[in-house]
């Protein structure tokens, strides 16, 4: 039984896919950006596999090339004592909002929707994280564009997802190279759009993240203007309901779960390309992207604590975005953490895998 928690106070096919988004604790895409509901015709939850036996069910949020298929391409969902029901989400706000509504009890995001989802007041707690390498967050612009440093981009056009990881690293790359965002011309844009405009010649250059990044590489469409190294947190969150972390035998289901998307991570990244191969089949992704960003970023995930670093830095996303008013309020993000789940994981600083070049 995992220990009791540590209490805060509450204030709250060479096309892209549609959002891919928040590929959770053992793989999240960064980003989890958007607004659009469930991934079902009727803008509902998305149902779909059970897993397991037993009588408590687990209520999973996932998106496609996620937690269930990573998990079973592990072997982490055969011996399952309990059942999960996954439902299925084209983005991470729609997810928070299924938490809020305890329609769903755990669910993976990147770093930037749980600030949005604070800032308006939702109930959520982050229980899990994971940190990974900046390299696939990035600023791309056309291959042959004339710009070469960030501070290029003044009175420019930039396409990003509100709301998503990118978003953040867009605000601190511009401020790296001594810009502000309103020294741009900032193009919201869900990456389906934002590809059409970027390979269109509408946009000067688009902030993203992994697999699109790899996948404008790999299609020879743009380079890298620079990524989020040194500028981002590259942290990864599962987030429950408070709701389900208040009951013993559905907080004993996510420790266990937690410790599955672990081993399925060691997984990955020890056998990339079978996880790329699973990952293209699932998505729709060309096999090389998936592996490019398998290698370039998902796989490079390490399981961390929930620690006091991991907070500060995300106190300091709620409080960029409260000062450009984003966001609704500032918030105190501690708030809106459940650390019981640490147990003796590294601090949210460790350095992420890395794959030798070849």
């Amino acid at each position: 039984m995992p220990s009791p928690p540590r209490r805060h106070p509450r204030r709250p096919r060479h096309r892209l896919l549609a959002p891919l988004l928040l590929l959770p604790l053992a793989l999240p895409l960064s980003a989890c950006a958007g607004s659009s509901a469930a991934n079902t015709s009727g803008g509902g939850l998305g149902r779909g596999n059970t897993d397991g036996k037993g009588a408590l069910t687990l209520n999973v949020g996932d998106q496609k090339g996620g937690s269930e298929a990573v998990l079973r391409a592990a072997g982490e969902l055969d011996d399952l004592t309990y059942k999960i029901k996954w439902s299925t989400f084209t983005s991470g706000p729609p997810l928070l909002e299924a938490v809020n509504a305890k329609a769903v009890d755990i669910g993976a995001v990147g770093n930037t929707p749980p600030v949005f989802a604070a800032g308006a007041g939702s109930k959520i707690s982050v229980v899990a994280a994971t940190h990974g390498t900046a390299h696939g967050e990035a600023i791309v612009v056309p291959k042959d564009s004339e710009f070469r440093r960030t501070a290029d981009l003044k009175g420019k056009s930039v396409a990003v997802a509100q709301g998503s990881s990118a978003h953040y690293q867009l605000l601190a790359s511009l401020k790296k190279a001594g810009l502000t965002l309103g020294e741009v011309d900032v193009k919201y844009l869900q990456p389906a759009d934002a590809l059409a405009a970027f390979t269109g010649g509408k946009v000067d250059a688009w902030a993203v993240w992994d697999p699109y990044t790899s996948q404008v590489l790999r299609g020879g469409k743009g380079r890298i203007l620079t990524d989020g190294e040194g500028v981002v947190n590259v942290l990864s969150f599962q987030v429950a309901a408070p709701g389900a972390l208040a009951d013993k035998k559905k907080t004993a289901a996510i420790d266990d779960y937690l410790r599955r998307l672990r081993k399925a991570q060691a997984w990955v990244f020890k056998h990339p390309e079978a996880w790329a191969k699973v990952w293209a089949k699932d998505t729709g992704l060309p096999y090389e992207v998936a592996l490019d960003a398998v290698q370039r970023t998902h796989g490079t995930r390490v399981p961390v604590a929930v620690d006091r670093q991991a907070i500060a830095s995300e106190q300091r996303i709620v409080d960029a975005f409260a000062r450009l008013k984003l966001i609704p309020r500032r918030v105190d993000f501690g708030g809106f953490t459940d650390t019981r789940f640490n147990g003796s994981l590294p601090p949210s600083t460790t350095a992420p895998r890395t794959y030798k070049e070849s």
